[in-house]
């Protein structure tokens, strides 16, 4: 009897002791974090949670850093972040895909269609850059941009240089939202403004806009928003490229996730809202 009771309080102590060893362990088991930088773009911060949201849902926990795009790409290429959902190729990040590509991982669109260029308010009566010598003084010679390091800033600058109708204008450095305040100040007072403005963008489902014609092609043609990865981030994280290539938005999709931040202010409020609703969808991107 005393042999039974003995072979049971040594088989209650093993139990015991590989119960602790299999907490201790599970315990130990580090959380994944994954690094996204991004830039203080209306579409870029929106894309940026989402794929924050979704890798939380995931598991992981996700650290946001936001900084200007040269920073972004050059921190990318040296490995010390980890994935870029707003990179716009060929045109406007064309100069930092040049410097840093080989050593980036293009894990594919996330969006098609994107466009950048002058933009003015639908009730400016001009068409085209050409046609902006004729009015400095109802655009107070101004054309108001975003961040001095966009790819939209340089690629104004060009244009300066390409066309004799914007030589007397100073090109504003602001931000996202500088520039947005400034076109609804503008428009509700019914003023001339010309701004430096892209698309996928909220702003053209706030108010009636228009691209001026860019006969020159400064601009370039519809570009595509890309994802840009540190080159062994397939070795570190595949399940997260593999989130990464699943993942595609549509303008709609995407317009309508930016007017959802923009009213409410609440990035992480506004993504939750939208994975429910497009809760099927969310789904089929996840491995």
């Amino acid at each position: 009897m005393k042999t039974k009771l003995g072979f049971m309080l040594v088989a209650v102590m093993i139990i015991g002791l590989l119960v602790i060893v299999a907490c201790s362990e599970g315990e130990a088991e580090e959380v994944q974090e994954v690094k996204i930088p991004y830039v203080d773009w209306a579409c870029a911060s929106a894309k940026t949670h989402l794929v924050a949201g979704i890798l939380e849902e995931m598991g992981y926990e996700v650290e946001l850093t936001m900084a200007d795009p040269g920073v972004v790409y050059t921190d990318l290429a040296r490995g010390n972040q980890d994935f870029y959902v707003a990179a716009w190729l060929p045109v406007t990040h064309g100069s930092y895909y040049e410097e840093h590509g080989e050593n980036l991982s293009d894990l594919g669109a996330i969006f098609e269609g994107a466009r950048i260029g002058l933009v003015v308010p639908d009730y400016v009566d001009i068409d085209s850059i050409d046609e902006l010598k004729e009015y400095i003084a109802e655009f107070d010679g101004e054309i108001i941009g975003i961040d001095s390091g966009a790819g939209i800033m340089e690629a104004t600058e060009n244009a300066q240089e390409a066309y004799e109708s914007l030589e007397d204008y100073s090109l504003i450095t602001s931000s996202d939202s500088g520039m947005t305040a400034e076109l609804r100040r503008s428009i509700q007072n019914e003023d001339w403004v010309v701004v430096t403005g892209w698309t996928p963008h909220w702003k053209f489902a706030e108010w009636d806009l228009k691209f001026l014609d860019d006969p020159e092609g400064i601009y370039g043609e519809a570009e595509d928003i890309r994802v840009m990865a540190r080159t062994d981030l397939e070795e570190d994280m595949p399940e997260v490229v593999e989130l990464l290539e699943n993942m595609f938005l549509t303008d709609e999709e995407l317009g309508e996730l930016m007017g959802m931040i923009s009213e409410s202010g609440d990035e992480a409020g506004s993504v939750k809202e939208w994975m429910e609703k497009y809760e099927d969808q969310v789904s089929q991107w996840i491995p």
